[in-house]
């Protein structure tokens, strides 16, 4: 199981690693061309990049530490501080959105002309592609291997996208005569970097908390109620991250059943069940007698 968990930890390390050049080669054609051309929103969108090369250097800190394997104190193991680095990565999203949009309404109040020429499409063209391609090997690559940091990170990067798309829009914009739409398309590039935040926030907290895993109950009875012996199941209770789920249930059983065949149930029903949902790494069974009418 630890091996196992290594391997795992190890792929989505390398992952990270390859997104990360990326990112930065991708932030630093942004910010570089738009400080040159003083177009704010191209050099927004290139800290909004940047961003992403930052939360990927979280992420593999994160995943450093979820690796770890079990000892004394930690007996369920690590693998919660992937979801605890996510929001940390949450925080700097807030705060990177709540600069941008300070920035946006200061620059509606200056009046200034960005330079903007072929080379400013050429710029946001090749890193919008570039931006294409991470994303989609970010996010398959994360349901490949069940994990939630690197499928976050994906929806980053996709919302990285969106805002290229925008300053793409301002930059056709200033060319036609109208620059006061740079910091209108910084303002909306905020919100956009807020809401992923948000996102991130909201799916992280259900993990912290412990909110019921996104599974369907039904599956789960079914596969209890098919094993021989169990008579009824209820009181199912899931929680934990996607690539990490428990469950604890209530069985019942015939009252007179031996105490080594209800062992053997119980065994049944864990085996079963990590074999039909491989996202399932803990199942507590609590035995019951039927009661007899």
């Amino acid at each position: 199981m630890e091996e196992k968990l290594h391997i795992h930890y190890s792929k989505v390390r390398r992952i990270l690693l390859v997104v990360l050049a990326l990112n930065w080669a991708v932030a630093i054609a942004k910010i570089f061309y738009g400080l040159i051309t003083h177009c704010q929103s191209m050099t927004a969108d290139g800290f909004h990049s940047l961003s992403d090369g930052t939360s990927n250097i979280i992420g593999l800190v994160g995943i450093h530490l979820a690796a770890q394997p079990t000892d004394k104190n930690h007996p369920y193991g690590h693998k919660k501080y992937e979801t605890l680095f996510s929001l940390i990565i949450v925080a700097l999203l807030f705060v990177l959105a709540f600069n941008l949009a300070r920035d946006g309404f200061e620059r509606l109040h200056r009046h200034s002309q960005p330079i903007i020429d072929i080379k400013s499409f050429i710029v946001m063209f090749l890193t919008l592609i570039t931006n294409i391609f991470v994303m989609r090997y970010e996010r398959n690559k994360g349901i490949l291997l069940k994990s939630d940091i690197l499928i976050s990170d994906a929806l980053h990067t996709r919302a990285d996208i969106l805002t290229s798309l925008s300053v793409i829009a301002a930059l056709i914009f200033i060319k036609m005569g109208f620059p006061i739409l740079d910091a209108v398309v910084t303002i909306i590039i905020s919100l956009f970097i807020a809401y992923a935040g948000f996102k991130i926030l909201k799916e992280s907290s259900d993990v912290l908390v412990d909110s019921a895993a996104i599974l369907d109950i039904k599956i789960i009875e079914d596969i209890v109620l098919s094993t021989k012996g169990v008579r009824t199941c209820h009181k199912i209770r899931t929680r934990g991250r996607p690539d990490d789920i428990h469950i604890d249930l209530h069985v019942q059983v015939n009252p007179d059943m031996h105490v080594d065949n209800a062992h053997k149930i119980s065994y049944a029903i864990e085996e079963a069940l990590r074999k039909s949902i491989p996202e399932v790494t803990d199942v507590v069974v609590h035995i019951e007698p039927i009661e007899k009418k």
